[in-house]
């Protein structure tokens, strides 16, 4: 059996179907999940995509965590399932708790949508079991608060902990020590601004993100 990828639909979620496909492309199956529903289902990962949850009007993410399906995701999170965080994602990931750490408007407060070139430094996470370390990807970035920023010890700790997933090769946002996405400590639950979704078929310019997604569908079907 295929794995099943839930995807979580917040009111403001603008990237939900671009995973489904691109997870469907790569043999998985898609199911998009209801923020105000408060069961994941029989899903075998757990994927919160890119958009304005909620709007975003008070911090990007903030309101999303409060909805029933983010207990369910912490639920799902904790027994181990594999989580991903995808640019508003990751923001909603941070404020849930379920990640460290918190995202800020980017250095020069201008809006950035455009190709990044990210190096993978661990992989042994949800997401990056396919690919190898010191890999280059081109992955498109589109937010404009995707400043990852942190305390200094929750910075050494990433860092002794080996939890620093991506770094930009080229630091487009300010992001603290050029983060472009972390892990959570058991490595189940990853975050990451740069959309791998968006990189997914050469027509779009690149399908770097295969390999992060193709690593999620093999993390789910174990």
């Amino acid at each position: 059996m295929p794995a099943t990828v839930g995807v979580v639909v917040f009111p403001g979620s603008n990237c939900e179907h671009d995973v489904v496909e691109s997870v469907e492309a790569l043999g998985g199956q898609g199911r998009l999940l209801w923020h105000g529903d408060a069961d994941v289902g029989d899903v075998d990962a757990v994927v919160i995509p890119g958009g304005f949850a909620h709007g975003d009007y008070l911090r990007p993410g903030a309101i999303a965590r409060f909805s029933p399906m983010m207990s369910a995701v912490t639920d799902f999170a904790a027994s181990g399932g594999p989580v991903v965080g995808i640019c508003n994602g990751f923001q909603v990931l941070t404020e849930a708790g379920l990640l460290p750490g918190a995202l800020q408007k980017n250095a020069g407060l201008k809006f950035l949508c455009q190709p990044a070139t990210i190096e993978v430094l661990v992989t042994n996470t949800a997401l990056t079991g396919n690919a190898t370390r010191g890999q280059k990807l081109s992955i498109p970035i589109n937010h404009f608060e995707g400043n990852y920023t942190c305390t200094p010890d929750t910075l050494a700790e990433l860092r002794a902990e080996d939890r620093i997933v991506f770094t930009y090769s080229d630091n487009p946002n300010g992001s603290t020590a050029n983060i472009a996405g972390i892990c959570n400590a058991r490595r189940n639950v990853v975050g990451l601004m740069p959309h791998p979704e968006r990189a997914s078929n050469q027509l779009l310019g690149s399908d770097d993100g295969n390999v992060l997604l193709g690593s999620l569908l093999d993390a789910a079907s174990q």
